[in-house]
């Protein structure tokens, strides 16, 4: 098994898809780490910086559940690991991070219309019939 440390700073937007629950194990309990410290699942998707490819990875934490994830919610991912994996001919990659936070509010984001006005409809002056 060969593990692998990401810059995510070479990636693009990362957001919350399926907000973090308990990883369990086949028999029903929570699954824990080599520390017994609880683990979490988080599904997130990644768009990578450039171009329309878009990835849906399953991120692992340890420790306390992550919150103020929800789904759709702009995430960070500190301290993000990749590890290969092959059992009985099958093969992956599952994915582990020291946290999961969110992302903080960026002034400079496309959202809304540049007057400001979102609530006006598209293409259409205020008054227009």
């Amino acid at each position: 098994m060969q593990s692998k440390p990401i810059d995510t700073a070479r990636l693009g937007v990362m957001r919350c898809v399926i907000a973090p629950e308990a990883r369990m194990t086949p028999e029903g309990e929570v699954r824990r780490d080599r520390e017994g410290q609880p683990q979490w699942i988080t599904g997130l998707s990644v768009r990578q910086a450039e171009g329309r490819r878009t990835d849906v990875i399953h991120v692992v934490v340890s420790g306390a559940q992550p919150q103020g994830i929800v789904e759709g919610a702009e995430v960070r991912v500190t301290d993000l690991w990749a590890n290969e994996w092959e059992v009985d001919g099958r093969s992956g990659t599952s994915w582990r991070a020291e946290a999961i936070t969110t992302a903080p509010a960026s002034g400079g984001s496309n959202a809304g219309t540049s007057s400001g006005n979102s609530a006006a409809p598209r293409g259409k002056a205020s008054g227009d019939s």
